[in-house]
């Protein structure tokens, strides 16, 4: 063998193992991975999100809330030793005040967002709108200003009226300058 045989050989073989390696072919689509984290529907999540967040915005929020702690306050309190679960401190409320206060701001702010994302929408259609309104208004407009104009070279009724009027008067006039030359009434002459 030449030391060409050689060459084709060892590309052959680089070819061969790069394909054996693994690597990736550009020229075909990736196949799934297998993922870790579990998938959720992002919609479902932000309609969700909402829902707490409006619940979180209302007064009866705020009455189930107070009088949750009012409870939680009065048992560990008056309660006997024994049954109560948070003592005088209350280390546990404030650590699950703070828990509900952790989730309740982000959920709050992702519900802001999609309304933000609503209202950005809104506000382009409603500026898509007003352009096309614009361009409607700016479009007739013209048409009426070339409707006047070309009314303003056609003859109207009270602009041929005041002519045939003219000439009635000019008629007269010169009947008045140049008066007939036969008197008037019938002409048996003539016949």
């Amino acid at each position: 063998m030449g030391s060409t045989d050689r060459g084709e050989e060892r590309t052959r073989a680089s070819g061969a193992s790069a394909v054996a390696r693994g690597r990736a072919r550009l020229d075909q689509p990736r196949s799934g991975r297998a993922r870790l984290l579990p998938e959720w529907d992002p919609e479902a999540f932000g309609r969700f999100s909402e829902r707490i967040a409006r619940f979180l915005g209302t007064g009866r929020f705020i009455v189930w809330m107070t009088l949750i702690i009012i409870l939680w306050v009065a048992w560990n309190i008056f309660a006997p030793s024994s049954l109560r679960f948070d003592n005088y401190p209350f280390i546990f409320l404030t650590l699950a005040l703070s828990l509900q206060a952790s989730y309740a701001a982000p959920l709050i702010l992702l519900a802001q967002n999609r309304q933000d994302d609503r209202d950005r929408v809104t506000h382009e259609q409603d500026r898509k709108q007003n352009e096309r309104s614009i361009a409607d208004t700016e479009y007739l407009t013209r048409e009426i200003a070339a409707l006047r104009m070309g009314l303003g070279e056609v003859a109207t009724r009270d602009w041929i009226r005041s002519e045939l009027q003219d000439l009635v008067k000019e008629m007269e006039e010169r009947r008045h300058l140049f008066p007939p030359e036969r008197p008037y009434g019938r002409d048996e002459g003539d016949r």
